[in-house]
């Protein structure tokens, strides 16, 4: 009996949630003043994230200069990796030109799994 009325509850919760929501005007077109805005603030966040992206970058070289440094005085030698690099859909291929012999795929097969 409880479970029927926490359901009755929660549909009659999401039915006046909705049509709340639904009665909400619609927002007014942005003049241009407000389009303005929008494009400086824009253009702001971008400056901002590409400075934080820049100290961050920073602090990691020196961070990993002084672990590398720590290690050299401990005796250790220490290699340091490059992070994968951030996957990016590749071009296209440009259609090879007329007269031209065609590209063929040639790789290694896949190792088998056991």
């Amino acid at each position: 009996m409880t479970t029927l009325r926490a359901l009755l509850a929660f549909g009659i919760v999401v039915t006046t949630f909705g049509i709340a929501v639904a009665k909400l005007p619609a927002p007014p077109p942005m003049d241009e003043k407000a389009k303005v805005a929008a494009e400086e603030k824009k253009a702001k966040d971008a400056a901002a994230a590409e400075v934080a992206k820049a100290q961050q970058a920073k602090a990691e070289d020196r961070l990993a200069s002084r672990y590398i440094a720590e290690q050299k005085a401990k005796g250790k030698t220490v290699t340091p990796q490059l992070a994968p690099a951030v996957m990016t859909t590749p071009a296209p291929a440009a259609a090879p030109a007329k007269g031209a012999p065609a590209a063929t795929k040639t790789s290694a097969p896949a190792p088998a799994k056991k």
